[in-house]
């Protein structure tokens, strides 16, 4: 029988838990900042019809969304660990296909190949809640938001390699258009492997090693959180409803400049901007998160998605007030993505913590790509001012349930 770990040790543990997850993000971010980049192009020119390169990303979206919560299941059982790696690996085989599919031209097989893609996708944000395992209220938020933060790395990084990938492509004789994958493969291959090598000890593991050693010396833990349902229902809800609204909104805006006749170049550097705000601040939201409180945190992301979409709506024939109002949408979805998880992760026992978080993140997978949909119906029904303020709805519920995310007194919601 292993003796109980101590405070510091586990403390030790979960700093270096954090900067495993924080590498393996920016693996992660490379790889699907490259695939992403290119699958609208593909889907277009295999299909031959401009009208299915949305397809990619949705089947992206819809892959995520299906593998979220067998990944949860399989983290409880086995641990983060294999979780983590087996949602790379399953990336790694959809990738391959989607090389394979533009060689043969079959769009079915690109569209099937991106599903699997999701199943990367699903591990990042599984990432996010991994290096919560540990942490404690005091830290739980800061811990998560930097690995969120480490996306911004891969983020940026990964539709640059577009260039390199085409000659790199071109030396290994693969099909046109593909040859950015050689990094996607390269980074999720680089990404299990660290997973397997060095997320050790398994966080998830641990945790519930150290509850249950709590449990059988009728001790505390503060890893150990009582359970309350209401509380994490309210978190679930505000995570996808932020999510919504943003994918939404970002989904229809390059579609809307174009109307306006922005140039390409002025729709990349708009959509760069919203995606630094989504991640860059991350760690400034998640240390709020630790100090006011989730809910509070939650409230101030809120409030800064409502002025993003006034400022949408009423500025929507100014690219520039378009612009800043993609930035504020990416920080309000920020925090309150970060505040929301820390939340949802302290409102769930240990036993229910995996099985919520899969489901939390299924639920904003499912609401973002039937937002993204319906946004293209909603633009073409009353505009892109009238979507932005239509969406606003979900900040509106957001808002008046916040009495619901109230936990135990004690903790760092309230």
């Amino acid at each position: 029988m292993t003796a109980p770990l101590t405070t510091a040790e586990i403390a030790r543990v979960q700093r270096r838990t954090v900067g495993v997850l924080s590498v393996a993000q920016v693996l992660g971010g490379i790889a699907f900042g490259a695939t992403l980049s290119l699958g609208a192009v593909l889907a277009a020119d295999i299909s031959g019809d401009e009208t299915f390169s949305g397809l990619a990303a949705a089947a992206v979206t819809f892959g995520t969304a299906l593998s979220a919560i067998p990944l949860a299941r399989l983290a409880r059982r086995r641990g983060r660990r294999l979780s983590l790696a087996t949602g790379m690996a399953i990336a790694l085989v959809g990738v391959t296909l989607v090389v394979l599919a533009v060689g043969i031209r079959s769009f079915p097989l690109l569209l099937a190949a991106f599903l699997l893609v999701g199943g990367g996708q699903a591990a990042n944000l599984q990432s996010r809640f991994a290096a919560a395992d540990l942490a404690t209220d005091a830290s739980r938020g800061r811990d998560l938001s930097i690995v969120v933060w480490a996306t911004t790395i891969g983020a940026v990084l990964g539709p640059n390699l577009t260039g390199p990938g085409e000659v790199a492509g071109e030396a290994l004789g693969m099909p046109p258009l593909t040859g950015p994958y050689v990094f996607t493969i390269v980074g999720q291959v680089l990404a299990i492997a660290l997973y397997f090598a060095a997320l050790r000890p398994d966080p998830l593991l641990l945790a519930q090693r150290v509850v249950s050693d709590a449990d059988a010396n009728t001790e505390s833990t503060p890893i150990a959180k009582p359970d309350q349902p209401r509380a994490a229902r309210y978190a679930i809800f505000a995570i996808a409803a932020a999510h919504g609204v943003m994918v939404a909104v970002m989904a229809m805006t390059p579609v809307h400049l174009l109307h306006q006749g922005a140039t390409l170049t002025i729709i990349g550097i708009t959509l760069s901007l919203h995606i630094a705000g989504m991640y860059a601040l991350s760690p400034v939201f998640g240390i709020l998160a630790d100090r006011l409180g989730r809910v509070p945190t939650i409230l101030l992301g809120q409030v800064i998605v409502a002025a993003a979409l006034v400022t949408a709506s009423f500025g929507q024939d100014s690219p520039i007030a378009v612009t800043v109002g993609l930035i504020l949408l990416g920080l309000g979805w920020s925090a309150t993505t970060v505040a929301g998880s820390a939340l949802l992760t302290e409102a769930s026992s240990e036993g229910q913590r995996t099985r919520r978080q899969g489901l939390s993140d299924f639920t904003m997978s499912i609401v973002a790509a039937t937002g993204a949909i319906l946004a293209g119906v909603i633009l073409g029904w009353i505009g892109y001012g009238g979507l932005a303020l239509l969406v606003g709805i979900a900040v509106v519920g957001v808002i008046a349930l916040a009495p619901l995310g109230r936990v135990a007194a004690g903790t760092r919601a309230t």
